[in-house]
């Protein structure tokens, strides 16, 4: 029987709502044979989700998503295999930039309340931890009834486009690359046609792949059949190891399930083998 694992997932130490032991939990319930808990932009949960591991027979996989900008584009890159040793170094090139993305999601909750929305953000943070983004406020939004769902949030203010939103400064998405590798981790771009189109992934990737990117979320919770052969085809075109993930959120994004994303998402675990030769190799 093939084994299967979830290279793609989020804890409440960022914007999903399960603990590290929960997510591993769940995945023994769905017998999958590994989990990579990848928050954004923060390795707090690691150590955590590391400890329960040991006492479970999945496999935790500890990595970090980190939100990268690639011209006008947002861009997000996993790191995974991060070693107990590089936390603190990870923390401190995040410091900076979490400051301004809480700048960001305060100038955000004040344009809201224009817009009769009013939220306290200091509550949001004393609930959701040390990283906020859209979705958690996107959550809150939902429970105080302004809008019915976390999507309904984005569609309707929490896009950029609606005006309601100003980006922070992210790191470079080339940069983070190399920083990935300079701390003996391996480089994955996550879920890339959620922001770029086959000729933007193309114009990007040589510069990433001799910069040192690894692998590429061909399998992801939200692309159609189409995207995932284009997926696999571009990621052997360029010589990256195939991932993929659910992007499993919790109750922060119904419908997208651990292990099966929308149902039938299966990640190979030769995958997670073939990542690990590579961290093994280059670390």
């Amino acid at each position: 029987m093939m084994a299967y694992c979830d290279l793609h997932t989020h804890s409440y130490f960022s914007d999903g709502t399960c603990s590290p032991a929960e997510l591993l939990h769940l995945a023994q319930q769905l017998q999958l044979s590994a989990v990579a808990m990848c928050d954004h932009n923060t390795v707090s949960g690691l150590k955590e989700f590391v400890a329960a591991g040991e006492n479970s027979p999945v496999e935790a996989v500890p990595g970090v998503e980190f939100s990268t900008q690639y011209g006008d584009t947002e861009l997000h890159i996993l790191g995974l295999f991060i070693r107990p040793e590089k936390y603190g170094e990870i923390t401190e090139l995040l410091e900076t930039l979490l400051k301004a993305k809480e700048q960001s999601n305060r100038t955000l909750l004040e344009r809201l309340r224009t817009a009769g929305i009013a939220l306290d953000y200091d509550k949001i943070k004393s609930h959701a931890g040390e990283y906020v983004n859209r979705a958690v406020i996107g959550a809150e939004m939902t429970r105080l009834g302004y809008v019915a769902s976390v999507q309904d949030a984005f569609k309707q203010y929490l896009s950029e486009s609606k005006g309601f939103y100003v980006p922070p400064r992210r790191l470079d998405a080339y940069g983070a690359i190399r920083f990935i590798k300079s701390i003996g981790a391996v480089a994955v771009l996550a879920h890339p046609f959620l922001n770029l189109n086959e000729a933007g992934l193309r114009a990007f990737l040589p510069q990433a792949v001799e910069t040192g990117l690894d692998g590429m979320e061909v399998y992801y919770s939200k692309y159609s059949p189409e995207q995932t052969a284009l997926a696999q085809q571009i990621a052997a075109q360029f010589g990256l190891l195939p991932s993929g993930g659910s992007d499993y959120h919790g109750d922060n994004k119904p419908g997208i399930d651990l292990g099966v994303g929308r149902g039938d998402l299966r990640i190979p675990s030769s995958w997670l083998e073939d990542l690990r030769k590579r961290a093994n190799l280059e670390g």
